[in-house]
Order: structure tokens, then C-alpha cells, then sequence
């Protein structure tokens, strides 16, 4: 049975060209870039180029990319530092969304404890905020906004642009998590008015483990990770340097490929969203136009997401669930309950979300297979039978 792999969002394969590109700093050029010795400078020299690489992507200076083990880590330095900069001057506020990735809300709670106070905006249903209500949120004692670039579950793309530019005026720190946008679609953060924005490799086919960090030069960045004087004092240990020569690679060539890559992948979600929305009490989360081209979240009224993914596994169709259950919570998704779905329709999630090595007949499998397994799990499910009877209101 082939598998169908739908569940990019979590992660990628490595590709081959990222692969070639880590080979030889496992094995050739394997030196400590702290090193004097010629080895070790060499190493230096290709952990450097590979800075550059990146940089160039971001449309950044080298000397603001620093390397982290990944987009959680990241959020944490970024959030971590504007907030102990803030307090230096008397300001404790923090500016987020309430459907941020969990490596952004849980620093958050955790400053909270410390005595900062975080403002939490709401999502419209759409999933989207306007730069406008960002605003309204700013306070003199504002230290940080920080807003993701695009959902990591409904896939909404957030007026990052305009949101800057608010901050900017305001002379607020702004940080972006951009771990699902970066590779996928244009990241400028010159133009984008970005100050401090997190990425990771295993987003755009390069390896687990490692990310980066931007961070405008001027801004003060608190050393996360004590111990050597690597990246400029602010993140010690050895780095990683094939890993960051995978992500270097994987980067460059998502951002070569990424007009071709997002027609491929736009059309198959398209229609993919206009299959799955002809079952019945069926919806679509997130905005239709202003979401990632890979993305599709759907909710199905009457069943678990949980059941859906189990069955759909069984099948060979490996996606996920906006629903928390999959990792041992009963609580459905704080994004699904954060654009205002009910309990009962958010616990019915499916996110797909797709590559460029994803085809028209994958996308085939899943719509002869989705229909098939939610009706099945209807037919069992006696919150269907009591829905279809008019015992309860349909909420889609």
C-alpha cells in the first residue's frame, strides 16, 4: 500500500539536495569552527558561508542570523530577550494572538508568572487580526508584539507587513514566528518592518534539530545557552554545522523553487477544499485566500478527529487533527476554539497540509477515502443518530 504523506506542516522529508549538502561536514569537513587550527578554520569558513546563505534569503545581514536547534527555541530567545529589554525600561506588556504556537504561548505564561502582563487577541473567525486591532493593543509600557506569520493549523497568512509597520511607528519590538512560512512564501524582513523572526530547517526539507533566529542588529539578544562564546556569545555549544549546511541548502532551493512549488500545491489544495466540502456538514477553517498554499483544515460535525486519523492511517493517508486528543489531551485545539468552532465541531478536525511531492492522484486517495471514513464514523457515532434525528441542533 503507498502511502499518501499529508502532514507537512509537522515536518518534511529531508531533500536530496539537502542531504548532499550535509554529507560532506559529517564526515570531510568535520573540524570545530572554533578551532585555530586549519581544520577548525575551515569549518569556520563554511558555517559562515552558510550564515550568508541564509541571510541572503531573509534579505537580512549575516551578522543578524544566529543558528538555534530549532523554531521553539527561537520563539524562546526572541520573547525571552524583548521581554527582559522591556523590563529594563519599566515596560512589562507583551501584545500576541490567542492562537499562537504553544513555544510562543508558554514563554508567554511563564512571563506572566514573572509579572508581565500579556494582551491576547482575538481571532476573527476567518482566522486572521488586522494590523489596525494590533494597534489599538499598544500601551506606552509595551515592550513586545509578537504575532506568528502564518497559523500553523488553519494555515492563515497575518497582515505581517502592516503589523510591523504599526510597531515600527510605536517604536515597539516586533517578532514573527515564521516557522510555517519561511520556504513557502515571500519572507523579506526588511520589507516586511520584521525585528526578531524564528525559523526551522524541518519545515522546508531540510533536517530535524536545527533553525535559526533573526534578530535586527541594535536589538539586544540575552545569551539563551550558557557556556562558550559560539554565535557571538548569545547561543553556546558547537554548532551544528551539518545541519545548518542541510538548511542552508533546503532554504535556498525552496526559495528558488517556491513560485513553481506553490502553483503545484495551490491548485491540489483548491481542490482539495472544493472535494471535502461537498460532505455534508462539512467547513472549511481559516480564510479561503489568505492561507498558506499547502494548508487545508477541515471540521466534520459528528465525529473525533482522532477516530478520523486512525482510519485514515489505516488506509496509508498520514495527516493530522486540529484536535489536541492525538497527544493524550481531551481538549480540542486552542486554534479550532480560538476562531470560535464549538467543542463539539473543533474535536472533528482534519489538517492536510501538502508538498511538491504530493500529486493530483494523492489527492484522488483522499477524496475517495475522507468521505468514505467520516461517513463510517457517523454511522457509529450516536451524537450523529441524535443530530440527524433533530434531537440536537447541526452547528455546520
Amino acid at each position: 500500500m503507498k502511502t499518501v504523506y499529508v502532514d507537512n506542516a509537522a515536518t518534511t522529508a529531508m531533500s536530496d539536495t539537502a542531504i548532499k549538502a550535509m554529507t560532506p561536514y559529517l564526515k570531510e569537513v568535520y573540524g570545530n569552527p572554533s578551532s585555530l587550527h586549519t581544520v577548525g578554520q575551515v569549518a569556520k569558513e563554511a558555517l559562515e558561508k552558510f550564515r550568508a546563505e541564509i541571510a541572503q534569503c531573509l534579505n537580512c545581514d549575516a551578522r543578524e542570523v544566529y543558528f538555534t536547534s530549532g523554531g521553539s527555541e527561537a520563539d524562546n530567545q526572541a520573547i525571552r530577550s524583548a521581554a527582559a529589554n522591556g523590563a529594563r525600561k519599566g515596560k512589562k506588556h507583551i501584545v500576541t494572538t490567542a492562537f499562537e504556537h504553544h513555544a510562543v504561548l508558554h514563554t508567554l505564561k511563564k512571563l506572566e508568572k514573572e509579572g508581565f502582563e500579556v494582551t491576547y487577541l482575538p481571532v476573527h473567525a476567518d482566522g486572521l487580526i488586522t494590523a489596525s486591532e494590533v494597534e489599538a493593543a499598544i500601551r506606552p509600557d509595551t515592550a513586545l508584539v509578537t504575532v506568528m506569520y502564518a497559523n500553523n493549523e488553519v494555515g492563515t497568512i497575518l497582515p505581517i507587513r502592516e503589523i510591523g509597520e504599526v510597531c515600527r511607528k510605536a517604536q515597539v519590538v516586533f517578532h514573527t514566528d515564521a516557522v510555517q512560512a519561511v520556504g513557502h512564501i515571500p519572507v523579506d524582513v526588511q520589507a516586511d518592518n520584521i525585528d526578531m523572526l524564528s525559523l526551522s530547517a524541518h519545515k522546508f526539507h531540510g533536517p530535524k534539530g536545527v533553525g535559526a533566529l533573526y534578530c535586527r542588529r541594535g536589538i539586544v539578544l540575552n545569551t539563551f545557552v550558557d557556556g562558550g562564546a559560539q554565535e557571538r556569545g548569545k547561543r553556546a555549544g558547537t554548532e551544528n554545522i551539518a545541519g545548518i549546511a542541510a538548511m542552508a541548502a533546503a532554504l535556498k532551493e525552496a526559495c528558488a523553487n517556491m513560485e513553481k512549488t506553490a502553483k503545484h500545491v495551490t491548485a491540489l489544495r483548491d481542490g482539495l477544499i472544493d472535494g471535502l466540502l461537498k460532505i455534508p456538514h462539512s467547513k472549511l477553517n481559516g480564510d479561503r485566500v489568505k492561507r498558506l498554499p499547502s494548508n487545508i483544515n477541515m471540521c466534520f460535525e459528528g465525529i473525533e478527529g482522532e477516530g478520523l486519523l486512525l482510519h485514515l492511517d489505516a488506509r496509508g493517508i498520514c495527516a493530522s487533527s486540529g484536535s489536541a486528543c492525538t497527544s493524550g489531551s481531551l481538549d480540542p485545539s486552542h486554534v479550532l476554539l480560538a476562531l470560535g468552532l464549538p467543542h463539539e465541531v473543533a474535536h472533528g478536525s482534519l489538517r492536510i497540509s501538502l508538498s511538491e511531492g504530493n500529486t493530483q492522484k494523492d489527492a484522488e486517495e483522499i477524496l475517495k477515502a475522507v468521505p468514505e471514513v467520516v461517513e463510517y464514523l457517523r454511522n457509529m457515532s450516536p451524537v450523529w443518530e441524535e443530530l440527524e434525528k433533530g434531537e440536537r441542533p447541526h452547528l455546520i
